[in-house]
């Protein structure tokens, strides 16, 4: 079949207005795998399919499109960038939304690949060209693609911002339409990613209007639209930057993240739930939480009751982050920290183990998930070793594995499991008896079955 796609193709390229052959090269593209494709690669010659884009014919456009997004597709991001460059090019500039939205995809392969964005970046005229040929679109798609190459490097960000577009989207970022606000911060939260994204935005003035912003929200009454992206940017900033200078420096975003968990929101609920874990996820941001003192203990209460009687998805959320506050990797276990999350634990709930157990019964394999990974996020501290030695039954039912029937929930029993058998002070506290179940458990793997032999007795009906 991939034989006959390249005769199809060359029969197009011998013919002026080839809609029969582009029918039939278009079913036959469908037949084929894009493994086999990849193998005829290089016997693909797409020349002519290009050069059909520029008549005015709607089927035929049509055609062609479908057909190169598939034959594309097979082809790696280093080829397009090296042999198509021409192609790309027009097909930016291209007066159909569809030939543009499928050379923008290309592009957005190419950035996405390291070795093949090289070739755009080696080649500065090119790059401007693409530059300000997406300059030209209104196409959301196209805002996304530049922060994208904006992302790449210090050079590609100076073309991209030379070039007016990121002016123009930080000026739609603080802009009157929220929608397009909130679309925005989606992709300036991209650009922070990188250092020189991060310095570009310090310098120009960006963080501190979206902190202006958020200060502002309180009496704007479309805030709900946008402010949950503005606050994930900060968490996201934080998290990738430093947790304490950002809170410092930024106090309104802390302030924000309290107060949306705080309210009655589900929705701002969520996004708070989710910063939190972001910002607690490492030790500076834990402790930039503890200093918050008895309102962060409060919060803390109000998560551990979410997530036994909020919705599914909020429970989930509310357990995520749970496991995120409280996990304390081995090499970072002070005394102080070790109390700190201790203390988190049993601000939760009364009596937390239980607690979470008890949401690990329900008949929800999400939920069990994320319930054991609160238990694999405390497993390797020995104040929660002790806990879990003392409520009676539990060591048995982290070696029991008939409670777990899918394999994502086989999975996460399995973390736990591993989590505590590789602790430097299980032995001790748990005793050599449960270490060797632990070991013998983690040594079977996850799906292991027991057999069950049945032996024959004579005389026995």
């Amino acid at each position: 079949m991939a034989a006959q796609v390249v005769d199809l193709l060359r029969a197009v390229a011998q013919l002026e207005a080839p809609l029969e052959e582009l029918r039939a090269l278009q079913a036959a593209l469908q037949a084929v795998p894009l493994t086999s494709l990849r193998e005829q690669a290089a016997e693909l010659r797409l020349g002519p399919l290009f050069s059909l884009l520029n008549g005015n014919h709607r089927e035929q456009t049509t055609l062609c499109v479908s057909i190169l997004e598939r034959v594309l597709q097979a082809m790696e991001p280093v080829y397009v960038a090296r042999n198509l460059r021409d192609e790309l090019h027009r097909g930016l500039s291209h007066s159909d939304d569809a030939v543009v939205i499928l050379t923008l995809s290309q592009v957005g392969r190419i950035v996405e690949n390291s070795e093949a964005v090289t070739e755009i970046l080696n080649s500065p005229e090119l790059l401007k060209e693409i530059i300000y040929c997406i300059g030209a679109e209104k196409l959301s798609v196209a805002k996304a693609l530049i922060v994208e190459i904006a992302s790449v490097s210090p050079e590609s960000l100076k073309y991209c911002t030379n070039s007016g577009l990121v002016t123009q989207l930080i000026r739609e970022l603080t802009g009157d339409d929220v929608l397009v606000r909130a679309t925005c911060i989606e992709m300036v939260t991209s650009l922070a990613y990188t250092h020189h994204g991060r310095q570009y935005l310090s310098q120009e003035g960006i963080i501190d209007q979206i902190s202006n912003i958020i200060v502002g929200a309180d009496s704007d009454p479309f805030s709900s639209f946008y402010l949950p992206g503005f606050v994930k940017f900060f968490g996201n900033l934080a998290i990738v930057d430093s947790p304490q200078q950002i809170c410092e420096r930024y106090p309104i975003f802390i302030e924000k993240v309290f107060e949306m968990a705080e309210g009655q929101d589900p929705t701002m609920i969520g996004v708070a739930v989710d910063t939190l874990g972001i910002l607690g996820s490492n030790v500076e941001g834990k402790q930039v939480l503890q200093k918050t003192g008895s309102r962060f203990e409060h919060l803390l209460k109000r998560i551990g009751h979410q997530a036994k009687n909020a919705s599914t998805e909020l429970k989930i959320r509310c357990l995520d982050a749970i496991s995120s506050l409280l996990h304390l990797p081995c090499d970072q276990q002070t005394d102080d920290l070790l109390r700190m999350t201790e203390f988190w634990f049993s601000s939760l709930t009364r009596e937390p183990l239980e607690h979470f157990r008890g949401i690990s019964t329900q008949p929800f394999p999400e939920l069990h998930c994320a319930a054991l990974k609160v238990f694999t996020a405390i497993a390797n501290q020995p104040w929660a070793q002790k806990l879990m030695l003392n409520s009676p039954g539990f060591v048995e039912y982290v070696v029991d594995r008939s409670v777990e029937h899918d394999k994502a929930s086989k999975d996460a029993k399995y973390e736990l499991v591993k989590a505590l058998a590789n602790s430097k002070t299980i032995a001790e506290i748990f005793g050599n008896q449960y270490y060797l179940r632990l070991r013998a458990y983690l040594r079977e793997g996850p799906y292991f079955v027991k057999s069950v032999s049945t032996t024959a007795v004579e005389g026995a009906e």
